[in-house]
Formats: C-alpha cells, sequence, structure tokens
C-alpha cells in the first residue's frame, strides 16, 4: 500500500491541477495521497471531488513556510480544520508577503535580463503561491536557464544579488498554530542541505519540545546516513516517521510515490488529527 503524503498543485509550485495529480496517483496504483501546497488550501474541494471519482484516499494538507534563526524551515499540516483558525489568517499574511518578496526578485533580474511581471503571472495557475519557482518557470521558458534547477543554482540561489528573503513565521509558533486547528505538525526535509543551511538539532530539540508530531524522513534530499540518525531521534521522541515524494509534477525530478509512509504511521497520524477527516477513508481497505 502506497500512502504518500507530500505533493503539490498548481495551487503552489506544481505543474498539474488537483485533479490531474489525483488522476495521475491512482493510475500509479496509489492507496493514499496528501495534497500540501506551500500556504494554502485552495486546492482541496476540487483534489476532494477528484479523489472520491478516483477511489483513492486524500488527506488534505498544506506546507506551511518557517524560519528558524534565519533558517528556512517547512512544516507539513496534515488535517488541520481551516475554517476560524489564526493558522490560515498567518498564511494568508505568508501568500502576500511571499508575493511582494516574488515581485522584487523579478524586478531586481528585470534590470539585466528581459523578464516582467506580467510574464511570471502568466506562467502560474489560476489564485496560486506565487514564489520562486513560477520565476524559474519563466526564466526557461525565456531561454534564460534550461531549468528549474538550473535557476535555483544560480540566479535564485540564496547567494545570489538577485534574492531577497521571505518574511515567515518560526516554526515553534506554527506547530502551536496547527494544533489549535486540530492538525498534525510533520518537519518536511529536515536535512535538504542541497536546498541551503539545514536547521541545526538545537532547532530540532526545540520544535520536539514545541510539540512536533513528526519527521518526513525518507524523501530524496535526505542523505541516507541523515536518515538513520532522524530514525534514532523519531524513535528516542516517539515522533512519527514519514516517506513522501514531495512532488511537483515536472517541476522536479520526483517521482509520485517514490517513498511511501507505512500503514501503522498513517494511522497513528489519524488517530492525532482532530480538525478534519481523511477523505474516502472507508474505501481505502484498511
Amino acid at each position: 500500500m502506497i500512502i504518500d503524503l507530500h505533493t503539490h498543485s498548481r495551487f503552489s509550485d506544481g505543474t498539474q491541477s488537483p485533479a490531474e495529480l489525483i488522476a495521475e496517483a491512482a493510475a500509479r496504483g496509489i492507496a493514499v495521497i496528501g495534497l500540501t501546497d506551500h500556504d494554502t488550501t485552495s486546492g482541496w474541494d476540487e483534489a476532494g471531488e477528484a479523489a472520491h471519482d478516483a477511489g483513492i484516499g486524500l488527506v488534505r494538507g498544506m506546507e506551511v513556510s518557517c524560519r528558524f534563526e534565519g533558517i528556512s524551515v517547512h512544516l507539513l499540516s496534515y488535517l488541520h480544520d481551516p475554517r476560524g483558525a489564526e493558522l490560515t489568517d498567518v498564511v494568508a499574511d505568508a501568500r502576500d508577503g511571499r508575493m511582494v518578496r516574488t515581485r522584487a526578485i523579478v524586478e531586481r533580474l528585470a534590470e539585466d535580463y528581459p523578464i516582467t511581471w506580467d510574464f511570471v503571472l502568466s506562467c502560474t495557475g489560476e489564485d496560486a503561491t506565487i514564489g520562486r519557482p513560477h520565476i524559474a518557470d519563466a526564466l526557461v521558458t525565456l531561454g534564460i536557464v534550461e531549468h528549474r534547477g538550473a535557476a535555483f543554482e544560480s540566479l535564485l540561489s540564496v547567494g545570489s544579488r538577485y534574492y531577497v528573503s521571505l518574511p515567515t513565521i518560526s516554526p515553534l509558533r506554527a506547530i502551536r498554530l496547527i494544533h489549535e486547528a486540530g492538525g498534525v505538525a510533520v518537519f518536511a526535509h529536515p536535512r535538504a542541505a542541497s536546498r541551503g543551511r539545514v536547521v541545526p538539532d538545537s532547532g530540532l530539540q526545540a520544535m520536539i519540545a514545541a510539540g512536533l508530531d513528526g519527521i518526513e524522513v525518507d524523501h530524496r534530499d535526505n542523505p541516507l546516513p541523515d536518515r538513520a540518525e532522524l530514525r534514532r531521534t523519531a524513535l528516542d521522541h516517539g515522533l512519527l516517521v514519514t516517506g513522501s515524494s514531495d512532488y511537483h509534477g515536472t517541476g522536479k525530478p520526483n517521482r509520485l510515490g517514490e517513498h511511501s509512509t507505512s500503514l501503522d504511521v498513517f494511522e497513528r497520524l489519524l488517530d492525532r488529527a482532530s480538525g478534519i477527516e481523511c477523505l474516502g477513508f472507508d474505501r481505502i481497505g484498511f
């Protein structure tokens, strides 16, 4: 049983609609898929309808942008109820901040390259959480770079003169807000050094003390030796150990279902959630 709890649609930086994503998941024999777009739940309704028609389980979630002592942190929030939650207001502010930041990057790039804000918008989906991946797609379309990865390694890297930092909240606060909304908080790809600086052990311990529920261990960006260490940490602190693809369609090389979460861990995740239900739970065949 493949349970892939980390994917993205066009509502953030994926290349497929939620319905297209669900259809591919069903075709690949995935039993449960988690839709976790960046700082938005806009794709939930479409994904829910598609999952019902496809007969697979859907975990509605969101990837929350955070920062710990200047280091980027992504928290996966699973099964939280967005209605009336402070978390919803916070991520709405984050979306606004991301838009301002993205536009500022484009303005800097426009000083040296033939790129405009309107062109970047034309490369995004409706209601998408616009960010650097969309700038990267525009740069690819314009022939300035060969692919998204090349853009992030050069013009959009943290060390680039075009880079603008993203205003975000502390993961410690985010964990509290996720719990208040009835959700489950999992630290996404914590050792992804290829993306930039990673949170030190002291930061991970602080997140655990704040109530972190789990760690995304099996992820292609976590080196194998680090995964073993993360498993030990999770075991020592009673944390959930998840595995996911972080699938973005054609936006990244990640393959849908390339890592999976065990059924036992998934059931424990569902037990911890008090916000909303896993859609299609009764059809999964547990």
